[in-house]
């Protein structure tokens, strides 16, 4: 079985790509949120094998994708393609940690996050979770 040569995807790259897309969601990427996502990157047991080089070629795949009209539905379609359902909830904590990171929250990234909640299939009492805990680990 072989991978579709255009994109091969990991699935922490998939996790890459929902961190950036979430901080790239209002169309300005803030130097918060790209410390998160390289903290999450150098931190988290997920990423341990993780070859962070990849990090700027999944970036560039995910702004190539959001300058298409469909950009988000093939995003999510590789999410869908190459994340392991076992890591959906991770993936949507991360994004919640991203989206959490500059202390406010755009109405583009609020619906990113719906969204990503919706394609993820998570659950509303576990996303409900998820998300104070983001807020929780992001008050001042």
């Amino acid at each position: 079985m072989t991978q579709p040569v255009s994109h091969p995807m990991s699935p922490q790259d998939c996790l890459v790509a929902i961190m950036v897309a979430v901080s790239a969601s209002d169309e300005n990427i803030r130097t918060v949120e790209l410390v998160k996502i390289e903290t999450a990157v150098n931190m988290l047991p997920v990423f341990a094998d993780y070859d962070i080089d990849r990090m700027r070629r999944v970036s560039q795949i995910v702004f190539d994708l959001f300058e298409q009209e469909d950009g988000l539905d093939a995003l999510f379609g590789l999410i869908r393609d190459n994340l392991p359902e076992r890591l959906n909830e991770t993936a949507y904590a991360l994004a919640c940690d991203v989206a959490a990171a500059d202390g406010s929250l755009a109405e583009t990234e609020l619906r990113l996050l719906e969204e990503i909640r919706y394609e993820l299939e998570i659950d509303r009492l576990h996303a409900a979770a998820i998300e104070r805990g983001a807020r929780a680990r992001h008050t001042v």
